[in-house]
């Protein structure tokens, strides 16, 4: 493939994984206005993984072997069901743009856990790291999350879990371009839907027009296009510029919350999103954020 077709497919990528993602936060709160989180997510992730496997196979695309399976699964685990469905399970009681703000901190994770598989650390992003820590801090002391340890450790959880997810799926066996979307949500949605039946969760009695097309915009955008955008991005540069998205995402969902749903954003959560995004800033701009994988 030319440099210069790879360079308009990430843009396109990242284009999709920015403002997309940013808006499915506001999505997920509108389905949970029907919707059970978990149940929620796991229709989300295996309606979409069924239709592009679906797809997939009728294009001539292989059957995933059971390493490749196994592969598709781990990180299924860690993004869609941990990763995704732990943010849903958290807005029940926390706006979207605070859960926006708390996953903005990926990058910061993926940094730490490159790290350990034994990639240095510049100067730059340890500083990147410390502001995204001192962020942290203050959107749980002063912010929404006062006085809330549990839906702020599980936010960190949620953030931790999908960039360890990230990183270390590029070492694994995974089936070959979209058959691994479609692999990876349906063993996530696997693994939520579980997780709704263990916890007692039902189908909604009556569910909302705006519930139904929150989730169908999960389904479609934020999964089918979105999902395998970042995939593609993973694949093609390295994780810290994959998930450049977190950079934007916490600035679409503050803007969409509030003209959407008007919610409120205090002075606290501001200055937690300006020091977290310039931890991001500098932990993607360091100057070898492109060494392993070249655009």
């Amino acid at each position: 493939m030319g440099i210069g077709r790879q360079q308009v497919l990430v843009t396109l990528a990242l284009f999709c994984t920015y403002f997309i993602w940013g808006s499915t936060y506001l999505a997920i709160r509108f389905g949970l206005e029907s919707f059970p989180p978990f149940l929620m997510a796991g229709v989300r992730f295996s309606v979409a993984g069924a239709i592009l496997y679906i797809v997939m196979r009728s294009l001539g695309a292989p059957n995933p072997t059971l390493k490749q399976w196994l592969g598709a699964s781990v990180v299924g685990l860690l993004l869609p069901a941990v990763g995704n469905g732990t943010v849903c399970y958290v807005q029940q009681t926390v706006s979207s743009s605070v859960a926006a703000l708390s996953i903005a901190t990926a990058p910061i994770w993926m940094a730490i856990f490159s790290s350990v598989s034994g990639r240095k650390i510049s100067r730059q992003e340890w500083l990147g790291i410390v502001f995204g820590l001192v962020g942290i801090a203050i959107l749980n002391l002063g912010g929404s999350l006062h006085g809330d340890t549990m839906s702020a450790l599980l936010l960190i959880l949620a953030a931790a879990s999908w960039s360890f997810g990230s990183v270390w799926g590029r070492r694994l066996a995974m089936p070959q371009g979209l058959m691994a979307s479609a692999a990876q949500m349906l063993a996530g949605g696997a693994v939520l839907m579980l997780a709704s039946a263990v916890s007692g969760e039902s189908w909604p009695q009556t569910v909302s027009v705006k519930s139904w097309l929150a989730l169908l915009f999960l389904i479609v955008l934020g999964s089918l296009v979105a999902y395998s955008a970042y995939l593609y991005l993973l694949k093609t540069v390295r994780p810290l510029v994959a998930s450049s998205n977190t950079f934007i995402n916490p600035i679409v969902a503050f803007i969409v919350g509030i003209w959407l749903a008007n919610e409120y954003v205090s002075n606290e959560e501001l200055l937690a999103l300006t020091i977290i995004l310039l931890g991001v800033f500098l932990v993607l701009s360091a100057t070898n954020a492109l060494n392993d994988k070249k655009i």
